[in-house]
């Protein structure tokens, strides 16, 4: 199993790259948070996490120990797979995510991308007692629930992309949208925003 790599980056995509390790090219699926990290030609280093299936080997990776961790984390709860841990880790930080679970949010998590209640419920479930580290020198009154996407803006997403603009134009346009808009509103701020560098 492969648990790490360093090389280049050639190229970047929407939601994964290429990282050149010595002639050869790994597909790396990666979180937003890391994506942003990243540069074409810049040198990069991965904790990876192998996925394999009968049809096909994929790599996850991150470049920050902490969310790779939530990532692996994740992966032991029954029904959440690769890609949804993926998301999961796209739009909430460790320790937020960590503090959601000691508290039992039940609300927070089930605003993250591809968790219904169930499912929310088993992370409850499952991963209360595999947080600890993650929030042992914090206390219930400091947690602040992370800003999660919104059903609005997640609505409003899913247009623009039907639209054809990457993830990466959609997130720089919706950056200093408020945080109450309808999607009616968000999607008419977004083009906005859009056509100003069109």
């Amino acid at each position: 199993m492969i648990g790490y790599l360093s090389g280049t980056i050639k190229f970047l995509f929407d939601d994964s790259c290429i990282l050149d390790v010595n002639g050869v090219g790994y597909k790396i699926f990666v979180d937003t948070q890391t994506q942003q990290t990243l540069s074409v030609d810049a040198s990069a280093e991965f904790f990876i996490h192998t996925a394999v299936r009968e049809d096909a080997i994929t790599l996850f990776g991150m470049t920050n120990r902490t969310s790779f961790e939530l990532f692996e984390m994740l992966l032991t709860v029954s029904g959440v797979g690769a890609k949804s841990a993926l998301s999961i880790v796209s739009k909430i930080s460790a320790a937020d995510f960590a503090h959601a679970v000691a508290l039992q949010d039940l609300k927070t998590l089930t605003r993250l991308p591809g968790v219904g209640k169930k499912s929310a419920e088993r992370i409850l479930l499952e991963l209360k007692d595999k947080v600890r580290p993650f929030v042992e020198n914090f206390s219930a009154e400091e947690f602040q629930p992370a800003p999660v996407q919104s059903a609005a803006l997640d609505e409003a997403t899913e247009a623009l992309s039907a639209l054809g603009y990457t993830s990466a134009e959609i997130s720089a346009a919706f950056k200093n949208s408020p945080p109450n808009a309808t999607t009616e509103q968000l999607i008419k701020l977004a083009l906005k925003e859009l056509n100003r560098f069109a």
